[in-house]
């Protein structure tokens, strides 16, 4: 739980220095390049996070990836404090933070959309601008998935929300109500 409010304040920090230079989509993506490479290139991703190896040279390792990325100064400078103050390793949280902040920003929220079934564009369509409606944003991406355990319906997450239209649901429902004698 720590690091996830450590990650939320560095990710905000960045946030204001790119609104204040109007980068933050830049910074969008270069944190994003960072961190894909470093989660698919797991030596690299040591080489710079692992305590065990020397600092130096894990200074030296993320001065060459800085340099062959050409990142801007202020990215550059973010992940040498990073580094400096041993919260390298939350890097991808960071960039998780970052990423919705910058989404904020634009005016999209994101979003899950769980259903029993494959749904059709249409009613993909429908469920998404319904929840544009619903939020006030200008887009919502949604995140589809399926789970057949749903029997019927879909669930939908928008940040806390949780809109829960399944089968599954409702027989659950169903069945505390006759459990307690009441009638549906």
């Amino acid at each position: 739980m720590k690091n996830i409010a450590v990650a939320r304040r560095y990710a905000k920090a960045l946030m204001l220095i790119g609104k204040e230079d109007g980068q933050a989509e830049k910074y969008r993506k270069e944190l994003a390049d960072l961190t894909n490479l470093m989660a698919s290139e797991q030596a690299l991703e040591q080489a710079i996070c692992n305590p065990l190896y020397d600092a130096k040279e894990r200074r030296r390792v993320l001065q060459t990836v800085v340099e062959k990325l050409d990142l801007t100064k202020v990215v550059a400078s973010f992940l040498f404090l990073l580094f400096d103050k041993g919260r390298i390793g939350f890097l991808d949280s960071i960039n998780e933070a970052y990423q919705k902040l910058a989404d904020e920003l634009k005016g999209i929220a994101r979003a899950s959309l769980i259903s029993a079934a494959e749904l059709s564009s249409d009613a993909v369509d429908k469920i998404q601008a319904s929840l544009i409606k619903m939020t006030g944003k200008e887009e919502v991406m949604l995140e589809i998935k399926q789970d057949p355990s749903l029997i019927g319906g879909v669930v939908t997450k928008i940040g806390d929300l949780v809109l829960d239209g399944s089968i599954k649901t409702q027989i659950l429902n169903m069945r505390e109500n006759l459990k307690r004698g009441e009638s549906a």
